[in-house]
């Protein structure tokens, strides 16, 4: 359970990120979760806001506060 980390600020943007691409998926295409995907794509620096692009981004986060949090102990 070393992925989840409720007290990482960088785990919840990854899991805000995860969320908004899940329900970009099921939800319809028009409304405000459009443009949330949108304001979260143009903080990361992507003009990608498909559902996709945004799962990647937030598994890709916490995958980073990961490898960090193992590179600064020392854990291999």
């Amino acid at each position: 359970m070393r992925y989840i980390r409720p007290t990482s600020l960088t785990w919840w943007a990854g899991m805000l990120a995860f969320a908004t691409g899940a329900a970009s998926l099921v939800m319809p295409t028009s409304g405000p979760l459009t443009d949330l995907a949108r304001l979260i794509t143009l903080l990361s620096g992507s003009g990608d806001a498909s559902p996709a692009a945004l799962i990647a981004l937030g598994l890709g986060l916490i995958g980073l506060r990961d490898c960090l949090e193992r590179g600064f102990r020392g854990d291999d």
